[in-house]
C-alpha cells in the first residue's frame, strides 16, 4: 500500500483549496483500489469541499473535524485541511456509515453495516478504521466502550483503530464525514483486506496520581453512581475536588480518572477516562467511556513532561519497526488525546518535533487531536491484544 498526505491552509476559498490539494497529488500514482481520509477544522464547509474533490476523485472519502492536526512534513497544524490518499493493487477498501446511533440500535446498525461492507471484499478484512462522535447524554448515549464492543462482536475481534471527532473544545461542533454525508451521531466503518500487517502502538501518558483511590461500588456503563459508601459527587466533595463548575469536563480535562480493566484470563489493562458531567441530583458522574462496577478508581495528573515522554516513546518504537522491516510500512496514522494538546500549553509543536526530520521519504503521516482513541493494547500476562477505547493516549497505526 502506498499513500501521500496533502495539506492546505485555505478554508475560505474551497475552490482554491481543492486546486492546491489536486496539484500536490499530480505525481501520485493511483493503483487499482484507493480511498481518502480527510481531517479539517470545524468551520470548513465540508459539503462544498466534498463536491469539489469528488469531481476528480471517485473513491471513498471519510474523516472528521479536528482540534488540530499532525502531519508528516508540516508537523503541527492548527488550521486547514489535510487528506491522506491510500492506494494499492493488493488491498481492498470498503467504507460505510450507520444511521444515528443510540443504545437501542447500536449493535444492529454496526452489524448491518459491517455485513454490507464485508460482501464488498474478496477476502477477510484485517483492519477496521472507525470515526465517530462523543457520547452526548440523550442524543448519542453510546460510550466509547459500547462502540468497541459492538464492532468487536460484529467483526469477530479484528483490530480496530479510530477516533472520536473533535472541535475547538466546544464539544458540540464536531462532525464525521463519509462521502457526501455529515453526522454527529453516526459511526463510520472502513474495512481493509489484502496484503497488510497492521502494527499498532498505544502509549498512556498518565504517570502521576493524586491521593484519590476508591472502589466503584455502583456504576452503569459510563455513569458512576457510588464510590465506596458515598455517591460519586460526595466522594469528590470529601476530597475537596471541584463539583460546582458549569464546565466539569473542562475542569477535569487534565485530571483523568484511571481504572484497571481485568480480563477473565488474568490480563490487566490500565485505562484512563474523561469526566464529562455531574448529575448533582443523583450524585453521579458521567464519563466518555465505561467504568465497570468493582474496579478501583484513582485520579491521574497530566503534565507537559508526561506528554512529551510518551510520544517520544511511541515514535521510537515506530522508527525501530520501520528500520527493521525495510519497505514494509509506508503509512502512519496517529491520534493524540485533546487533553494532551491542552497539557502542551503554548508548546503545541512538542509532539510533532519527535518525528519531524526522522520520517523516511517513502512514509507518509497524518493524525489529529481527538476526543477519544480506539486502539488495541497488549495484556500484561498473555501478550494478547484487546480492542480498547482510550482517553489521554497517543496511538500510532503503521500499515
Amino acid at each position: 500500500m502506498n499513500s501521500i498526505t496533502l495539506y492546505t491552509e485555505e478554508i475560505d476559498d474551497l475552490n482554491e483549496a481543492a486546486l492546491e490539494l489536486f496539484s500536490q497529488a499530480e505525481e501520485f500514482v493511483f493503483q487499482k483500489n484507493s480511498m481518502g481520509i480527510l481531517y479539517t477544522e470545524e468551520d470548513t464547509d465540508y459539503s462544498e469541499l466534498y463536491g469539489l474533490l469528488s469531481e476528480k476523485w471517485d473513491f471513498p472519502i471519510v474523516g472528521c473535524t479536528a482540534t488540530a492536526m499532525l502531519l508528516g512534513k508540516e508537523g503541527y497544524c492548527g488550521l486547514g485541511i489535510s487528506i491522506m490518499l491510500l492506494t494499492a493493487d493488493d488491498c481492498e477498501f470498503a467504507a460505510g456509515i450507520t444511521e444515528d446511533l443510540n443504545q437501542n440500535n447500536l449493535y444492529k446498525e454496526i452489524g448491518e453495516v459491517y455485513g454490507e461492507l464485508r460482501k464488498k471484499l474478496s477476502e477477510e478484512p484485517k483492519l477496521v478504521l472507525t470515526f465517530g462522535g462523543m457520547s452526548r447524554d440523550d442524543v448519542r448515549n453510546v460510550s466509547g466502550d459500547d462502540l468497541v464492543d459492538a464492532i468487536d462482536k460484529a467483526t469477530g475481534g479484528i483490530p480496530i483503530y479510530g477516533v472520536l471527532a473533535s472541535d475547538g473544545f466546544t464539544f458540540d461542533k464536531f462532525r464525521i464525514f463519509h462521502n457526501e454525508k455529515e453526522s454527529m451521531e453516526a459511526e463510520i466503518l472502513v474495512l481493509i483486506s489484502g496484503n497488510i500487517e497492521p502494527k499498532m502502538i498505544c502509549i498512556n501518558s498518565v504517570e502521576n496520581r493524586a491521593n484519590f483511590y476508591y472502589e466503584v461500588t455502583e456504576s452503569h456503563s459510563n455513569q458512576v453512581d457510588r464510590l465506596g459508601n458515598s455517591t460519586f459527587v460526595e466522594a469528590l466533595a470529601g476530597e475537596n475536588l471541584k463539583i460546582d463548575q458549569d464546565d466539569i469536563q473542562g475542569a477535569y480535562l487534565l485530571s483523568p480518572f484511571v481504572y484497571t480493566q481485568e480480563k477473565e484470563n488474568g490480563d490487566k489493562i490500565e485505562v484512563a477516562r474523561t469526566l464529562m458531567s455531574l448529575n448533582r441530583e443523583k450524585g453521579a458522574g458521567n464519563f466518555i467511556g465505561a467504568i465497570p462496577q468493582g474496579s478501583y478508581l484513582s485520579i491521574g495528573i497530566i503534565s507537559r513532561a508526561d506528554v512529551q515522554k510518551s510520544v517520544q516513546m511511541a515514535f521510537d518504537i515506530v522508527f525501530k519497526e520501520l528500520e527493521q522491516k525495510g519497505n514494509k510500512y509506508h503509512t502512519l496514522l496517529c491520534n493524540s488525546c485533546s487533553a494532551r494538546f491542552l497539557a502542551l500549553a503554548n508548546n503545541t509543536a512538542a509532539e510533532a518535533k519527535t518525528y519531524i526530520g526522522r520520517l523516511p521519504e517513502d512514509v507518509s503521516l497524518m493524525g489529529i487531536y481527538a476526543n477519544g482513541e480506539l486502539c488495541p493494547v497488549k495484556g500484561d500476562k498473555t501478550g494478547k491484544y484487546y480492542n480498547v477505547f482510550h482517553n489521554f493516549t497517543f496511538t500510532i497505526l503503521a500499515i
